[in-house]
């Protein structure tokens, strides 16, 4: 047999043998990547409120759920769905805005001293930010709440208690006049999409009330409050 034919032939057997052995390899490989999916955990926290105001009725609590953001930020503008909140109590906007991920409601008006548990359960939310917010009716445009707590260092069991204060959304100015509040107090209108305030979210400065010189006020000084206004634990229990 001539050498070439007899080189060439060698060269063929060599790479026959490399393409069976990757082809064996390949199919190893396909068999080690079988992978069983994880089953979903749910995570569950208790969430409580507590009202510590003497005459300021909560509106229903709203909490979400959420992986980035903050419902409001010290010194800029506020959403139109914190304004809707802050202003009416209404928080339909507040649950579906895009980077919610689960929200839930309380069952309705919290009364000063009062204190209501709300459950709210996701699965594997461990990138997870708590959210809430709720109006203080006898007022233009405050609420209270928490702002973007992460929740991945709860373990089953933990909780987590802060004080916090009222906030003034800037979108309704304090006028305390008559048509203006949607609490009982004076029972009138809610949100108003004209603002005729700064525009922009600070700390409440607090009822002034007809008996302290604003004459245009229906509210008494039973509706001024303190900082501050609610105790809210997170616990988590799943």
């Amino acid at each position: 047999m001539k050498p070439n034919l007899l080189k060439s032939i060698s060269m063929a057997a060599v790479v026959s043998s490399a393409l069976l052995i990757s082809a064996c390899s390949s199919d190893d490989d396909d068999d080690m990547m079988v992978v069983e999916m994880p089953v979903p955990v749910d995570v569950s926290y208790s969430i409580t409120v507590t009202n510590l105001t003497y005459s300021q009725p909560f509106s229903p609590i709203s909490i979400v759920l959420h992986d980035d953001g903050q419902l409001w930020q010290i010194g800029e503008s506020a959403s139109v769905a914190l304004e809707k909140l802050a202003e009416s109590g209404d928080n339909s906007e507040l649950f579906t805005q895009s980077v919610v991920t689960a929200s839930m409601a309380g069952a309705g008006i919290l009364m000063p001293g009062q204190s209501e548990t709300v459950s709210i359960t996701i699965e594997d939310n461990t990138t997870s930010l708590l959210s809430l917010a709720t109006m203080l009716v006898n007022t233009n445009d405050a609420f209270t709440g928490l702002n973007s707590i992460p929740l991945a260092d709860l373990g089953v069991g933990d909780s987590w208690s802060k004080m916090v204060g009222a906030y003034d959304a800037g979108t309704e100015a304090n006028s305390e006049s008559a048509g203006t509040m949607p609490g009982p107090a004076d029972g009138g209108a809610g949100f108003d999409t004209q603002r005729d305030d700064t525009d922009i979210v600070t700390m409440h400065p607090g009822v002034v009330s007809m008996h302290d010189g604003l004459s245009t006020s229906v509210l008494t000084q039973a509706h001024k409050f303190d900082q501050p206004t609610a105790k809210i634990t997170i616990t988590r229990t799943e």
